[in-house]
């Protein structure tokens, strides 16, 4: 038993160092000597410096916190081709405005996107494009479909990303016929502003989710109680909603039109959308364990040791209340897509650092990725891989001690590379 522990130790120690060395490396793109940015280990990238774009989520592979978007561009959506992204550790996902996991977002979802370049591009678990590639056009001659900023730090559905903005859809104008039509509607400001309206054009049927307060309603119940014709054209006169928006084949030859999913009527629908993603997410989260990396490790005698963490951002508040002062914690290394490393067939909660807090702090306006939280963790047996700035997960000891499903963990510290590093070959070449 002792030279297996050996062995696991040393592997875990190696591949450690490996990917620490990869860290240090320097990245692809640099020697033109051209201005790169690149987000940094232990530092929460500037969300100035991140390139937007908007995009259809059409593959999910949620284990390893990745998938595939179709980005928008000027011509024909429907033959963009899907670009990988990965998210990173820190990222912030919110879908119908709260907290959210990757899976939580249907495919089909039209999301807003704020990314980087790979911070390295040699453990990248996407393809790496050249650094220029969003001025680049695709056989169409469509430029941006294609950016090589594909590592998320903000990925948001258009509900979530009106209401950070502080926006709101004004519906203009209907037509329909047989519970299908377009209605015309205006983005604009919550605020007084001089700025244009974006004005846009979108398809509905009788799929369409309509939410008023409490209720789920469809066009056809609209249509009955006489709120919407049954045939024909309405004016709106500005109706002040929230959307969500997708995307489906149009016919009749249209390059670029998109599909209204729901329909928020007031503040009452849009709230207890949130509060019921918002609770998935909680429940999610205390399975899971909070990301955090580490700051700083102070080492102590016979394997004691004082860590200091920041926890990452896009939770829920009532979780990070859990941290208190003198609370018992647990505290597993995981990889940088958050899979917690186990060994054999311990779960997290055998193989992680267990103490308490010894203090917690709070930030005033931390950047986005972060909760603005820090605490110090006291430990009498530290394990591998938790020191700066690796990323881990913690959790208080009153959650619940639960084990992963096999694809959301690494077993024996990852003794396949391919396991520690997903390999960008998964995606397919268009």
């Amino acid at each position: 038993m002792a030279l297996l522990s050996s062995r696991f130790d040393f592997r875990i120690g190696l591949l450690a160092s490996l990917s620490m060395l990869a860290i240090q490396l320097p990245a692809i793109g640099e020697e033109s000597g051209e201005e790169v940015f690149r987000p940094k280990p232990g530092k929460f990238p500037p969300l100035e410096k991140a390139h937007s774009y908007r995009g259809e989520l059409v593959f999910v592979d949620h284990a390893t916190r990745r998938g595939s978007l179709r980005v928008e561009g000027k011509n024909a959506f429907r033959r963009n081709e899907p670009q990988p992204f990965a998210l990173l550790p820190y990222a912030i996902v919110r879908y119908h405005g709260a907290p959210a996991d990757l899976r939580d977002i249907p495919l089909g979802t039209m999301l807003h996107v704020r990314a980087f370049l790979p911070p390295d591009p040699k453990i990248s678990s996407v393809p790496v494009l050249p650094i220029n590639n969003k001025e680049k056009k695709s056989g169409y001659g469509d430029p941006g479909t294609a950016p090589a900023e594909n590592h998320v730090l903000l990925l948001e559905d258009e509900m979530s990303h009106c209401q950070r903005e502080g926006l709101v859809w004004k519906l203009k104008e209907l037509e329909i016929e047989n519970y299908q039509g377009l209605i015309v509607a205006r983005r604009e400001p919550t605020e007084a502003t001089t700025a244009p309206a974006q004005e846009e054009t979108f398809s509905f049927d009788a799929s369409t989710r309509i939410w008023r307060g409490r209720e789920r309603l469809g066009i056809s119940d609209l249509v009955d109680e006489g709120t919407w014709p049954e045939n024909g054209k309405k004016p709106l006169d500005g109706q002040v909603v929230q959307l969500g928006i997708t995307w489906r084949p149009t016919p009749g030859g249209v390059f670029t039109r998109f599909h209204i999913s729901d329909i928020w009527l007031d503040d009452t629908a849009i709230n207890r959308a949130a509060q019921l993603q918002a609770e998935n997410h909680k429940a999610f989260i205390r399975s899971r364990w909070v990301p955090a990396w580490i700051d700083e490790v102070e080492y102590g005698k016979f394997g004691s040791a004082t860590v200091t963490a920041t926890l990452f951002g896009g939770i829920d508040d009532s979780l990070y209340a859990d941290f208190t002062k003198d609370a018992k914690m647990l505290m597993n290394p995981v990889e940088n897509t958050l899979k917690h490393t186990e060994g054999g067939s311990a779960g997290p909660t055998q193989m992680s650092a267990k103490g308490s807090i010894l203090e917690v702090t709070k930030t005033e306006e931390p950047p986005l990725g972060s909760s603005g939280i820090q605490i110090c963790f006291a430990t009498d047996l530290i394990t591998e891989g938790i020191r700066p700035p690796r990323i881990v997960r913690v959790r208080p000891a009153n959650w619940p001690d639960v084990h992963l499903p096999r694809e959301e963990y690494m077993r024996d510290g990852a003794a396949s590379i391919n396991e520690r590093f997903p390999s960008p070959d998964f995606f397919p070449k268009y």
